[in-house]
């Protein structure tokens, strides 16, 4: 019997991904909800007979009464941004008894899920935030390569996207933290830095050659110095492959800390409509990488890193990876945690990145003596 999967914001950037992928697995019914039941009616009926719209605004009184009705095995919450909700959905799932699986890069948001582990643990249902790129994707990668290092110091990772633009929510998330501060662990300190500031070149490479990036508040840098005792260093930065549109990013992120202009979110749909007009002049190639930093057991210093490169436009498909990998393993029972919690050591890289077949996709490690990595300005 097919176990219904509700998928909320499913017909958008992202929620059309995960649905595409998911609509093919026999063991699930898809419910394809938001708040425009025309989008949602015009992507079940594209997706087929397993596939139907349900009109659910989670924003209404009645939401939780409505989503506890549907009886979903698992809901994918993919409306951001998610800088700034609250946990009213998570809560709406708990009380309906049906798993919870988000796609969510707030910092606060993902970090502050496990506020709710007892209540999930009594519900008998899994929460997990961060499905995605961050932290799902980056903790499989740091745990599998940690065990090179008999002590692991710092934690450097970042994206470069190619040019086709994220949905509008992702944007409007990314621009509501540039130029504004955040704390970062660096050299065993806590250090303020500002989004978008502190940006460095990283050669990677061929076809995408350098890129420029800048810092970037993730949920990253407060779960990673929790989960790996002793790591002194955690940053992430991400950029474009247009360089003109970092540095601009970058610019504008000085007149934001000078308090000269607001928040840059209000700006996301001008902003969108620019980016999706240039994507053509721009690269189709997105990479991703993690490196590693400490001593190896010779006690010598070691750097590990791990690259993924993403051509032919498929890099936006990255941060679904997790939550389809995820959800088909809790549809099939092959998940046994219980609780909320985010989204870190409930999948392996295989896992994830196996999630969509047939995509233009390159990973790989690369393992080395201190000072020999190709990372920033090298």
């Amino acid at each position: 019997m097919r176990k219904p999967v509700l998928i909320l914001g499913g017909y958008g950037n992202f929620g059309r991904r995960i649905a595409t992928a998911l609509a093919t697995d026999p063991d699930m019914e898809l419910l394809i909800a938001g708040r425009d039941q025309t989008k949602a009616a015009a992507l079940a009926q594209a997706l087929g007979a397993h596939a139907r719209p349900v009109m659910l605004d989670h924003t209404s009184s009645d939401f939780r009464e409505r989503l506890a009705a549907l009886k979903p095995k698992v809901l994918i919450h993919t409306s951001g941004p998610f800088q700034g909700q609250d946990l009213h959905i998570v809560e709406a799932c708990i009380a309906a008894g049906c798993h919870y699986v988000d796609i969510a890069d707030g910092r606060d948001y993902v970090g502050g899920i496990r506020r709710l582990d007892e209540a999930a643990r009594q519900a008998g249902v899994l929460v997990a935030s961060g499905a995605s790129s961050l932290p799902a994707l980056s903790s499989a990668v740091v745990d599998e390569g940690r065990s090179a290092f008999s002590r692991l110091d710092s934690i450097e990772s970042g994206i470069s996207a190619g040019a086709k633009p994220p949905g509008l929510a992702t944007m409007e998330g990314v621009l509501s933290y540039v130029g504004k501060p955040f704390l970062r662990l660096e050299n065993g300190v806590w250090r303020t830095v500002h989004g978008w500031q502190d940006i460095v070149s990283r050669r990677y490479p061929s076809p995408l050659g350098r890129r420029w990036l800048g810092s970037c508040d993730v949920p990253d840098l407060d779960l990673f110095p929790e989960r790996y005792p002793g790591v002194r260093t955690v940053v992430f930065r991400a950029g474009v492959g247009f360089t003109v549109t970092t540095l601009a990013t970058w610019l504008f992120s000085w007149l934001v800390r000078a308090g000269l202009l607001g928040n840059l979110a209000r700006w996301a749909s001008p902003l969108h409509r620019l980016a999706g007009t240039l994507e053509p002049l721009g690269s189709v190639w997105s990479a991703m990488h993690v490196t590693l930093t400490g001593m190896d057991d010779a006690q010598q210093p070691a750097t590990r890193t791990w690259l993924l490169l993403a051509g032919n436009n498929d890099g936006p498909n990255i941060p679904c990876f997790p939550a389809i990998a995820l959800t088909r393993k809790l549809v099939r029972g092959e998940v046994t945690e219980r609780g909320a919690m985010p989204c870190m050591g409930l999948l392996t890289v295989e896992e994830i990145l196996t999630a969509i077949p047939g995509l233009d996709l390159k990973w790989a490690c690369h393992n080395c003596r201190a000072g020999e990595d190709s990372g920033p300005d090298h």
